[in-house]
């Protein structure tokens, strides 16, 4: 059986904890509306024909399948996490990059950037216009932070 995704949306989320890193990661997911799901990472391909949402609700315990970046932080630091994604020139779907860092959402766009530019180089296809959702966080001292972005495919064919 092959689940081809044909919806997704792109969603991001951050939050501190004066716990944990996993709750402020808890936290995160929350901030982005997909703390209620089973999570499962795939890697970076959008298939042809498939379709951007406004985020959308999904049941309580579904499996989800997401492209997802994240990273956890202690008190003091600066992180980010993001994905960007753009779509072929030539109508045949796209891709994904995620990314994280020790640093500012800036430095993070850039790395994105290079990573969307190597994909499409080693392709040898053009991209459209590359889209970014990026988010980053100073951590409070005494506390934990996470910053999350994700894909999120909502509907198969």
């Amino acid at each position: 059986m092959q689940l081809i995704p044909t919806k997704y949306f792109v969603t991001s989320g951050k939050a501190v904890s004066d716990i944990s890193g996993l709750n402020a990661f808890d936290c995160a997911l929350m901030s982005a509306g997909i703390c209620e799901q089973n999570l499962v990472a795939v890697s970076s391909v959008i298939p042809e024909g498939s379709e951007r949402i406004e985020p959308a609700e999904i049941r309580m315990g579904a499996v989800t399948h997401c492209v997802l970046s994240q990273i956890k932080g202690t008190g003091g630091e600066i992180i980010s996490a993001g994905i960007a994604y753009a779509y072929r020139r030539d109508g045949k779907g796209g891709y994904v990059a995620e990314g994280h860092l020790h640093g500012s959402g800036e430095c993070l766009r850039s790395e994105l950037d290079r990573k969307m530019e190597e994909m499409s180089r080693i392709r040898k296809v053009n991209f459209e216009d590359t889209c970014f959702v990026v988010e980053d966080l100073r951590v409070p001292k005494g506390k934990h932070g996470c910053c999350i972005a994700a894909l999120v495919f909502t509907e198969y064919k």
